[in-house]
């Protein structure tokens, strides 16, 4: 990877079960096995939910904002309407050390 790294805020979608975790969703396993992948091989670099867990922060590995937007496409909650992406910002790491790639 480049070594330029983003912010990437995504929130539940409309069709979100406000009713059952994260785990429970549609399509949980498919779900965590396409973002355990992007983990993998170093695109997503840290990620989890916050809060409420109805929003998820990542520390995203790219060369621009449309490659985040094309591969967290691939995300099988994305057209289930489970997941969107809220923000993508330019993050510029100063503290702390980001894990090796």
């Amino acid at each position: 990877m480049t070594g330029m790294y983003f912010a990437v805020l995504r929130t539940t979608g409309p069709a979100w079960d406000p009713a059952l975790p994260i785990e429970g969703q549609p399509e949980w396993p498919a779900h965590a096995a396409f973002m355990n992948a992007l983990a993998d091989d170093g695109f997503i670099v840290l990620g989890g939910p916050v809060a409420d867990r109805t929003r998820f922060l990542f520390l995203v590995s790219a060369d621009e904002e449309d490659e985040i937007r094309e591969r967290l496409a691939g995300d099988p909650w994305v057209p289930m309407q489970l997941l969107e992406i809220a923000s993508i910002e330019p993050w510029e790491v100063l503290l702390g050390q980001v894990p090796d790639q």
